[in-house]
């Protein structure tokens, strides 16, 4: 597709930047005395670069009535906002009035005539009245006549001296001639037109109570009043005057008290006018400002895409962009986008002083010479192409604005140094589109009326405007949405109201610095060691402190304060003992050196710490993170003490910032702190500990479930034991070398010190094992000591063996060998005697008869059942703990067995001090004593 550039081409002075020149040299004092320039003087050239708006077509109809006395209304008051076209209608009229061409050689006057119902308008004599062109104490001179007032003026102008006769003597006297003189001035030179402009600021240049030559304050009012009143009576004259429509353009307050009293003079009589609509708009910059479009086809096409690809995008712009409707206006437009009309007419035009017509045309005229000159081959002149780099552009816009623009605008938007073009420049994505840029003069065309209009019901314009104002077809309108909230993120004057990724969020500049600029410059004020290290902590905290698995967790703590004890902790290492692939040393130097010492003595318990590092990639992003919370937290403080005054929308913009920073750090801690350290050895023979290095997932559910799954997947912490890999690493380091067995509890001791030993989460962790393990007679014997060779209290495969500080673990083979030793020898089985036969006796059943001399057989009575036992043992004091479990166990639990049985123990304590107890076992002792309830604790 063709760029607007061979399309549609400028008009001459459009291309040689003399437009400004040429517009304001005209006005409509100039065309009456001949010196306006050649598209304002002549009729032709003049109705050629003309659009007839619709409003205007209603007006010059009602002219060319008049005129031809058709009827048509007398008096017309032209009361639009500035620059809404008022001159260039009078101008319309003149022209109609007084050429001296054909009505056919007047580009779109035939068609008028037409709608008039005429077959041709009568040319007649304008009078111009000009509120600017001379004050009332200056009277103007023709030949040597002398014209003092607005009445003077007139009457001179539609019939000379002959019609100056009409109110002479009014004109020299200074009072209103009255309604009378004027129809008969206005009759003899009809067909007429009176055209009066800037009516206001002549008349509230009178001063009160005081006559002058041109007359008095009241005697002008009372002039209009009866002009108003004499044109009614006269069929084929005219009055068209201009007011302006607001108290600002009236100047002070003499001049809204004027306007007031004129536009009750003018109100009951005038006719309705119809303003410029922005449609209408299009075709008069159009027709000003550029040749007619050479290749239709052309404009065609490149709209037609243009409305596709709206279409395509749906919800991310516009709703209008989506109707038919907008394919002709971007006709209709054409080659400037509907936008650029639409924020300047919707709200540049809210600005005092901007004005409708002129105000747009010279600025489009500087736009364009600019976008000529640079060769832009944009296909369409959009919000994103405004060249506000170029000073002449710029202060088109600025001259409107308040103070401080341009350092907004050097810095922000346009320009070689601005952050934008810094940005295209490292991003090739977005310098290939010019995004950046193109964003940044978008919102600035949508927003920087609202800094002058403070009524606005909303600030800003919304993203998916911002997105229009920049996307042509075959453009990605994600690279625009990427570059807004880069901007969004980095611009200083760029303020921005909600979540800036939704789209209802709405953008602008101000001159004031936003917050975010206050924010960077107060991530630079802290310092690393200190206020930005805790800040991380205390995400780490967050992230990391919910690690189940571990009795502590220690975050960049010194290794004096990291406790050499039992308990299993995970040691997070400061930022910089960083890690990465290839580089290792930092974080290696740090692990080794706390796994060597505890402050100033050296650790014995180092395979009780695994350790986190932080990964010097994203170690950056995390600072930042951390300085950024900070930084929005010391602003949303100063608010809240009163030490910074900004508004509430500031203040809301604060909070939701620091919310959002102080929920980006934890996840930005987490992605950092993703490497996880285990200090290993494969042997005990082995000179140096070795590192394993493990990657964390970072996008798993937390952080603390991610290093439990790292820790049991890789067998870094043992949880669940079983007793065969317990019996291994017994056979591997203690039953050998003549020794077999092996006290569980150095076992245990061992595995807290030496880092080949297995690491287990906890003394309870080998307590099972060792219970699983000793119903069997396939991993160890268990024993409570061991006196001369015999072991206290042996057990092989016996049941659940007690885990205390004398629990030994006994090689199977050396178990079942001492079991052979030390069973007791089988019992001799006795002989029986030989039996002896008895003679034959007495008949059966007979009692025996008793002979002397033999030994008679007596019955033995049976013998009563015991009622009382009585045990005393004597205990070791070493095996204590075992010996009364076994007499729990094996004795009393027998007693108590049965239900009638009243069993009672006594427990006879007796210690002996030959140099005497020392005050800490004796306090510790009665203390203990007298918490158990014993019946008698007494010291001798």
């Amino acid at each position: 597709m063709k760029p607007w550039r061979e399309v549609a081409v400028p008009h001459q002075d459009v291309l040689e930047g003399t437009f400004q020149q040429s517009e304001f040299a005209a006005d409509i004092t100039a065309v009456k005395s001949g010196k306006a320039s050649r598209e304002y003087q002549d009729a032709v050239a003049f109705y050629e670069r003309t659009f007839i708006t619709e409003g205007m077509a209603m007006l010059l109809t009602q002219v060319a009535q008049r005129l031809a006395g058709k009827g048509g209304e007398p008096v017309i008051q032209l009361q639009t906002a500035f620059g809404g076209g008022k001159t260039h209608t009078m101008l319309a009229v003149y022209h109609l009035a007084t050429r001296k061409c054909a009505l056919a050689e007047l580009s779109g006057i035939p068609a008028i005539v037409d709608r008039a119902g005429l077959m041709d308008v009568p040319q007649a004599r304008v009078a111009v009245i000009d509120g600017t062109d001379r004050g009332p104490s200056q009277p103007r001179m023709y030949g040597g006549q002398a014209v003092k007032t607005l009445w003077g003026e007139l009457a001179w102008q539609l019939g000379g001296a002959e019609g100056f006769a009409h109110v002479a003597e009014a004109d020299a006297t200074g009072t209103s001639p009255g309604k009378e003189a004027l129809r008969a001035l206005l009759e003899q030179f009809s067909p007429c037109v009176v055209l009066i402009d800037e009516l206001v600021a002549y008349v509230r240049q009178f001063p009160e109570s005081q006559a002058i030559s041109g007359g008095s304050y009241d005697s002008n009012l009372s002039f209009v009043q009866a002009l108003t009143e004499a044109v009614k009576l006269v069929p084929r004259a005219i009055v068209l005057a201009s007011l302006p429509e607001s108290e600002v353009e009236a100047g002070s307050q003499r001049g809204v008290a004027a306007l007031r009293a004129l536009e009750k003079t003018f109100g009951r009589v005038q006719a309705l006018w119809k303003p410029v609509a922005t449609e209408e708009a299009f075709e008069i910059v159009r027709r000003r400002l550029f040749e007619p479009v050479r290749d239709e086809k052309a404009r065609e096409e490149i709209c037609r895409a243009f409305a596709d690809a709206y279409i395509a995008e749906g919800a991310k712009l516009p709703a209008e962009t989506q109707e038919r409707r907008y394919f002709d206006r971007l006709q209709q437009a054409y080659p400037i986008h509907p936008e650029v009309f639409d924020r300047l007419y919707e709200d540049w035009t809210t600005i005092d002083g901007f004005q409708r017509t002129r105000g747009v045309l010279k600025l489009m005229a500087k736009v364009i010479f600019r976008l000529w000159k640079d060769d832009n081959r944009d296909l369409l002149i959009m919000p994103g192409s405004l060249p506000l780099y170029d000073g002449g552009a710029r202060n088109e816009l600025t001259y409107y604005l308040p103070a401080g623009w341009d350092p907004v605008i050097e810095r922000d938007i346009d320009g070689d140094r601005a952050e934008t073009t810094m940005l295209e420049n490292r991003e090739p994505r977005f310098g290939q589109v010019g995004a950046a840029r193109r964003i940044a003069r978008t919102i600035f065309l949508g927003s920087a009326p609202s800094s002058v209009v403070s009524n606005v019901a909303a600030r800003g314009i919304d993203r998916a405007r911002v997105i229009l104002g920049c996307l042509q077809p075959g453009q990605a309108s994600s690279v625009f949405a990427d570059a807004l909230s880069r901007l969004a993120d980095r611009l200083h004057y760029l303020n921005a109201s909600g979540d800036k990724s939704q789209e209802a969020t709405r953008f602008w500049f101000d001159t004031r610095a936003n917050l975010r600029r206050e924010m960077e410059d107060r991530k630079r004020r802290f310092d690393d060691r200190t206020e930005v290290r805790g800040k991380i902590a205390e995400a780490l905290k967050k992230t990391v402190g919910n690690a189940a698995s571990f009795d502590g967790v220690h975050i960049f703590t010194p290794h004096s304060d990291v406790p050499d004890d039992t308990a299993l902790r995970l040691v997070v290492l400061p930022p910089e003992s960083w890690y990465t692939r290839d580089e290792s040393r930092l974080s290696f130097d740090a692990v080794l050196d706390m796994i060597a010492k505890n402050g100033a003595k050296p650790r014995y318990r180092a395979n009780r710490l695994i350790f986190l590092a932080a990964d010097h990639g994203a170690l950056a992003r995390l600072n930042d993170a951390a300085r950024t919370a900070l930084a929005w937290g010391s602003i949303v403080d100063d608010v809240k003490e009163s030490r910074l005054n900004i508004d509430l929308l500031q203040k809301n913009q604060a909070e939701k910032e620091l919310k959002s920073a102080e929920e980006v750090l934890p996840r930005a801690a987490r992605e950092c702190y993703r490497w996880l350290m285990c200090p290993m050895q494969d042997a005990p023979t082995d000179p140096k500990p070795g590192i394993e290095v493990f990657a964390i997932n970072t996008a798993g559910s937390s952080v603390g479930s991610e290093i439990e799954r790292v820790c049991t997947d890789n067998e870094l912490v043992i949880s669940t034991w079983s007793p065969i890999h317990l019996r291994a690493k017994l056979r591997e380091l203690y039953w050998n070398g003549g020794a077999r067995s092996a006290n569980a509890a150095a076992f245990f001791e061992d595995t807290l010190r030496y880092l080949y030993m297995p690491r287990l989460r906890g003394r309870d962790v080998l307590t099972q094992a060792i219970r699983s393990g000793s119903a069997s007679r396939d991993f160890f014997a268990t024993a409570y000591g061991e006196q001369e060779g015999k072991y206290e209290g042996f057990s092989f495969g016996g049941g659940e063996a007690v885990f205390d500080d004398t629990l030994l673990l006994i090689d199977p083979d050396a178990a079942k060998a001492y079991e052979e030793t030390s069973r007791p020898p089988e019992p001799v089985t006795p002989v029986d005697p030989p039996t002896t036969s008895v003679p034959s006796g007495p008949a059966a059943g007979a009692p025996p008869s008793s002979e002397p001399g033999t030994p008679t057989a007596t019955p033995q009575p049976a013998s009563a059942k015991p009622k009382v036992f009585y045990g005393t043992a004597e205990i070791p004091p070493a095996t204590a703990k075992m010996h009364l479990v076994n007499l729990a166990d094996e004795i009393i639990a027998l007693l108590a067995s049965d239900p009638n049985a009243n069993v009672r123990l006594t427990v006879e304590i007796s210690a002996e001090f030959p140099d005497g107890a020392s005050d800490s076992i004796k306090r510790a002792v009665s203390e203990n004593a007298n918490s158990l309830r014993l019946k008698s604790a007494d010291w001798e």
